[in-house]
C-alpha cells in the first residue's frame, strides 16, 4: 500500500515496518491503563496542538499510526506537509473510539515532534541562504533505523538530501586518504572500481587539495572546516568547473555568509543530529 502525498516520496513497506516495531515497543501487551478505565465502546475527538511553530512533516506518518491500531479511526489534515504553522495552530483532528486515540497518542507524536523539529531547522538554513544558489544539504548523520524518515523531513523542510547509504556515491574523505595515499590516487582507484555514472565527491582542508581533487578528475569537492577567505579563493581558482560543498562547524548565521561565496551545497549534519524536536500534543476535546 502506498501511503499519500508527500509520503510517497519514501519505500512505504519501510514506513510500515518502523511503525509496527514502534508500536510493539509501546504496547507488548497492550494498553492496561486505557483498557482498564475506559469503556470499550467510548468514542471521542481529539486535536493535535501545536505548542510552538514549526515546519510540519510526519503527519501522514501519525495517520497510518492510528489506522494501524483502529482502522475506523477518522483522520482530518487541517495543515499540509512541508507548512510552515505557529502556536496554536491545529495540525490535524483524529476522530473514533477513545482507546484507540490513547493507544496511537504517543508513538504518532513521537513521529510528528520529531520529524518536525528537522523539517523546522532545515528551514531555517534554507531561509538564511535565500536569494543565493547554494543549497541546503542534509549528512548520513541519523538515527539508525530512521534515515529515510529524517531524510525525508530535510526535504518538507526544504532541503536536499545528500548520499542515501555508502551504496549510492562516491565520497572520498579524511581517513580514506590515510589509507589510499593522496587525492589523486583515491580518486583514480574509485573510478577504476566503480559503475560508470558515479559521481565521485572528495573531501579537502586546503587549496592544494581542492587543486588536486579537480586535476584528478572529481566531480564535486568539498570544502571541511574552511575559514571564509579559503573558501573564496578555493571557489575563485575552481571557477565553476566543478560544483563546491561546505561541511564543517556550519551555523544558521554563518550559513549565509558561506552562500554569499558563490557556493553550490552547504551540508549540516545538524539537521539530524542536533534539531529541537516541536512541541505538539494531542487534546483530547471530547
Amino acid at each position: 500500500m502506498l501511503l499519500p502525498t508527500a509520503m510517497n516520496t519514501i519505500d512505504s513497506s519501510e514506513v510500515e515496518a518502523l511503525i509496527e516495531t514502534a508500536l510493539r515497543e509501546d504496547m507488548p501487551q497492550g494498553d492496561i491503563t486505557s483498557e482498564s478505565i475506559i469503556p470499550a465502546s467510548s468514542l471521542s475527538r481529539a486535536v493535535f496542538l501545536a505548542k510552538e511553530s514549526g515546519t510540519l512533516a510526519g503527519l501522514d506518518i501519525a495517520r497510518r499510526v492510528f489506522e494501524k491500531i483502529d482502522s475506523a479511526l477518522i483522520f482530518e489534515k487541517k495543515i499540509e506537509e512541508g507548512a510552515d504553522f505557529k502556536k496554536g495552530d491545529i495540525l490535524a483532528e483524529v476522530r473514533g473510539h477513545s482507546i484507540a486515540l490513547l493507544k496511537g497518542e504517543r508513538t504518532a507524536l513521537n513521529f510528528l515532534q520529531r520529524l518536525s523539529g528537522i523539517a523546522a531547522t532545515t528551514r531555517k538554513y534554507v531561509l538564511a541562504v535565500k536569494g543565493t544558489k547554494t543549497k541546503i544539504l542534509d549528512t548520513r548523520k541519523t538515527t539508525p533505523g530512521l534515515r529515510a524518515l529524517e531524510k525525508y523531513a530535510v526535504r518538507m523542510g526544504g532541503g536536499r538530501n545528500h548520499r542515501l547509504n555508502l551504496s549510492e556515491m562516491v565520497l572520498i574523505k579524511d581517513n580514506h586518504l590515510r589509507l589510499a595515499g593522496s587525492v589523486s590516487q583515491a580518486v583514480h582507484k574509485a573510478r577504476a572500481g566503480v559503475r560508470p555514472g558515479v559521481k565521485i565527491e572528495v573531501e579537502v582542508t586546503d587549496f592544494g587539495g581542492a587543486r588536486e581533487a579537480l586535476e584528478a578528475g572529481a566531480d564535486m569537492i568539498m570544502l571541511d572546516n574552511m575559514t571564509l577567505p579559503a573558501v573564496k579563493h578555493i571557489v575563485s581558482f575552481l571557477g565553476g568547473r566543478v560544483p563546491v560543498e561546505v561541511s564543517g562547524g556550519v551555523t544558521v548565521e554563518r550559513a549565509g555568509r558561506i552562500a554569499a561565496l558563490g557556493v553550490d551545497y552547504i551540508s549540516v549534519g545538524g539537521l539530524t543530529h542536533s534539531y529541537h524536536s516541536v512541541d505538539i500534543s494531542l487534546e483530547f476535546q471530547e
